[in-house]
């Protein structure tokens, strides 16, 4: 029962990840770029440290370290999608939308693994579908009409990244250990994030920066906390059936929506959430037709 425990956890840790980081860029960072300098510094070090005591195995093929490599690539560049949407528009719409990675690992799993899709997965990917256009609607007063956020777009190609890096990860998964996995990952973190941030403008915002200190100390809890996040989503998916195991990890939604409910409550400068009533019920019935299409698929 240790795997329950673990999966919860993991959901639950990664959305204070998420709540954290929307509000170091939207409060605290001048730019998406000074976020990832020391982000990818703090990613490349972990990662190295770790590769250093658990290094890759002596007969493993060159094809398992590209794909792994893959893996973190494309990791890479869908958090920079989603992190540079949490400028922009709420975290408790954005994660949503990133969780429905599981609806295109489904299809993508069709012509890569020969697996066929029944009644019951294409009833659940209309079903997150739907549900993430629900959460990324928005009313404009001035038009006084409905539209869609204009980061849907984009955060669907994150969900789909991350698939695609979920998808070589288990790959990868059958010849190297999961110590190996998030060492490849947070190196890629490191380097990816370098090549955009990694120049004298960046870190000439940084030097400026007000309360820098503060800033860098919050940032540094935030990836030690979501390296815990990975490490137990990484024992609940070892120990638990997988299928199980992945559902309740997807159910991070659900807990940043209650996060922000909170903390638009009781401290409602943190974030940029406008939660009325009506917006709330909106939120949180689509948030339960993600996630409830997400558990129907892997149930």
């Amino acid at each position: 029962m240790f795997w329950i425990y673990a999966a919860i956890a993991s959901a639950a840790t990664a959305a204070i990840v998420a709540i954290i980081d929307s509000f170091l860029l939207s409060k605290k960072m001048p730019s998406l770029w000074s976020y990832l300098l020391p982000v990818g510094t703090i990613q490349l070090i972990m990662g190295l440290v770790v590769l250093w005591l658990d290094p890759f195995p002596s007969n493993i093929e060159i094809t398992t370290v590209l794909i792994a490599f893959s893996a973190g690539l494309s990791s890479s560049f869908a958090i920079i999608l989603m992190l540079n949407t949490m400028r922009r528009d709420e975290v408790s719409r954005i994660i949503p939308v990133v969780n429905t990675s599981p609806i295109f690992v489904a299809i993508m799993a069709v012509p890569l693994l020969n697996e066929s899709l029944g009644y019951k997965e294409w009833l659940a990917i209309i079903c997150a579908v739907i549900g993430a256009m629900l959460i990324s609607l928005r009313w404009d007063a001035g038009i006084k009409r409905i539209t869609f956020s204009r980061m849907l777009i984009p955060l669907f190609l994150s969900s789909l990244l991350f698939a695609a890096a979920n998808i070589a990860i288990k790959y990868a998964l059958d010849d190297i250990s999961y110590w190996n996995m998030f060492s490849v990952s947070t190196i890629c973190f490191g380097v990816v994030f370098f090549m955009f941030s990694l120049r004298p403008a960046v870190i000439k915002e940084l030097r400026n920066m007000k309360q820098l200190r503060q800033s860098m100390t919050l940032l540094v809890f935030n990836e030690i906390v979501a390296a815990g996040a990975g490490i137990l989503s990484y024992l609940a998916i070892r120990d638990g059936p997988v299928s199980f195991a992945s559902t309740i990890i997807n159910t991070r939604p659900a807990f940043v929506f209650i996060f922000a409910l909170l903390l638009s409550r009781f401290f409602p400068t943190v974030l940029n959430e406008r939660l009325t009533r009506g917006i709330a019920l909106v939120k949180f019935a689509a948030i339960v037709m993600i996630v409830g299409g997400v558990a129907l698929l892997t149930l």
